[in-house]
């Protein structure tokens, strides 16, 4: 019990670093030596746990980008109260946990697709299917919004879902190069002004 308990810890530490390096240089230019440096292990300790450097960075995606992802851009609009409220709300928080990340590099997730577009099939399956669940989950909140009567009913909940993906991919893009906290409040006003834009009016008798 207490050897597996230990296992664990080190592989998330493992993951942890790992995820960190590949972050801030990308897949390709961050070696297993680099890894292992920042760990202060060797590389036998590095493939009794992993088969590859592949194998590392899938299990990473597994284990860290889903988790992350889910908590900060899925898990706060799975509510049944206003969905408009709900994903600005969602996208206020994300963006201002960014504002205050003093190692931005961007959206992690759109930075690795970027990278890996191309020239690893095996990898891109893992990340799309990242952002198909991120999708599907907007997609499903719309409706929700539709059928509550928060959303215009002829709204095209698949377009919105992706105006939203992409507005926010790019506003984080934007983010890491300067002025964070003003782009971020930019870019919120706006996101509320395109959001009154598709809410149900109130109707004047």
């Amino acid at each position: 019990m207490q050897k597996s308990i230990k296992r664990r810890a080190t592989i998330n530490r493992m993951q942890i670093t790992g995820l960190a390096l590949f972050y801030k240089n990308g897949y390709y230019n961050t070696s297993v030596d680099d890894i292992l440096k920042e760990l202060s292990l060797s590389k036998g300790a590095f493939y009794y746990h992993f088969d590859s450097k592949e194998d590392f960075f899938v299990q990473i995606i597994e284990q860290l980008l889903v988790r992350k992802t889910y908590s900060m851009l899925i898990e706060p609009i799975e509510g049944h109260s206003n969905t408009l409220e709900l994903i600005t709300e969602c996208f206020e928080n994300a963006l201002e946990t960014a504002v205050h990340n003093e190692l931005d590099y961007g959206f992690a997730l759109s930075n690795f697709i970027n990278e890996f577009n191309g020239k690893n099939a095996d990898i891109m399956k893992h990340l799309n299917e990242i952002l198909r669940i991120w999708e599907v989950t907007l997609v499903s909140a719309i409706q929700r919004g539709k059928f509550n009567g928060h959303i215009d009913r002829h709204v095209d909940a698949e377009g919105v879902a992706v105006y939203l993906m992409s507005s926010y991919i790019g506003i984080r893009t934007l983010m890491a190069e300067n002025t964070p906290s003003a782009r971020k409040y930019r870019f919120m006003s706006q996101l509320r002004q395109y959001f009154k834009s598709i809410e149900v009016k109130e109707s004047s008798y």
